[in-house]
């Protein structure tokens, strides 16, 4: 009989945890999950591992955890391993042409976005923010250039109009098992259809960064609504509160967890109403209704229990 196919799966991020879990039931024989080293996390700063790599323990499947996969030792290591292929998922760093070379079928990775958009860091939160009505993922047979190769498999899913970039994450994730596990499949047999991308429909999706989540206000209650959902879980939509008239205390930071686009008109910014039935502030087209917010170092309040605690009046200003 022959062997199982070998792999090595590089992974560090909630999304990779399916893949890895899918392609181990599946019968391949998992030789090490490489993923980036623990780090601090939370106030206390301690070193959470990662789900991949507790799932990894669970399974006896060894880890691998180098500062940087590209290093000569490390790429000598996985080399020993002798595997049939690379299967990379939210990894979280580039790949060299040397180390893509290691395995004997080749290098696959499951992007988060239907190719050619989105190539890059960022492809479900991009998405979002940019207020697509359709997501979905591709298997790509790996290249030195970023989310450039040619594609294997392809599923698309609609947008929920609420969905956040994390609940659409998970989505996905589950989305692109079979489709990864059928494409190992099919390229180990020599029956992959490989398509190249076109290039003039290539569209990028930057790295997250933290002032990402801020608010523009003068932009419409639809672009508003669709950046606080994409900036979960990280790095959270946030905006300035500024009572008026001005206090010596000054603006204070609100974190958005969960707005609506409304009907309403007023200087973008402006605090059209805070009551019982609701904080709305003026957007630039429309207005939006705050459901859920958070001051900093308090918990998350619905826009009524923020309300009993903070004197928000109309005509404050939010934003800048």
């Amino acid at each position: 009989m022959d062997s199982p196919i070998s792999i090595v799966m590089l992974g560090t991020g909630d999304f990779a945890l399916p893949s890895f879990e899918g392609l181990a039931d599946a019968g391949f024989r998992m030789l090490t999950l490489v993923t980036q080293p623990d780090r601090p996390q939370g106030r206390r700063q301690e070193l959470i591992p990662s789900l991949v790599k507790q799932a990894a323990e669970r399974r006896g499947v060894p880890v691998f955890q180098p500062e940087r996969v590209n290093d000569a030792e490390a790429v000598e290591h996985l080399r020993e391993l002798a595997p049939d292929f690379l299967i990379t998922a939210a990894y979280g760093q580039i790949l060299s042409a040397e180390l893509l070379g290691v395995p004997s079928q080749g290098a696959l990775n499951l992007h988060g976005s239907i190719l050619p958009a989105y190539r890059g860091a960022a492809p479900v939160a991009r998405a979002i923010q940019n207020g697509d009505l359709e997501s979905g993922v591709t298997i790509i047979q790996m290249t030195p250039r970023v989310d450039a190769g040619g594609m294997i498999a392809v599923a698309r899913t609609p947008i929920e109009p609420d969905e956040t970039a994390g609940e659409l994450e998970d989505r996905l994730a589950k989305l692109g098992v079979p489709l990864l596990i059928d494409a190992v499949r099919a390229v180990a047999s020599g029956r992959a259809e490989i398509l190249p991308q076109d290039p003039a429909l290539v569209t990028k999706a930057p790295k997250l960064r933290k002032d990402d989540g801020l608010i523009d206000w003068t932009r419409s209650a639809r672009q508003i609504h669709d950046l606080v959902r994409a900036m979960q879980p990280w790095p959270i939509a946030s905006t300035t509160w500024t009572a008026l008239p001005w206090t010596p205390k000054g603006p204070v930071r609100l974190i958005v967890h969960k707005v609506i686009p409304v009907e309403g008109n007023g200087e973008p910014g402006t605090v059209l109403a805070a009551s019982k039935d609701g904080l709305v502030v003026a957007a630039g087209e429309g207005a939006v209704q705050l459901l859920v917010v958070q001051a900093p170092g308090k918990r998350a309040l619905s826009a009524a229990e923020f309300l009993r605690g903070h004197h928000v009046q109309v005509n404050d200003k939010m934003g800048e």
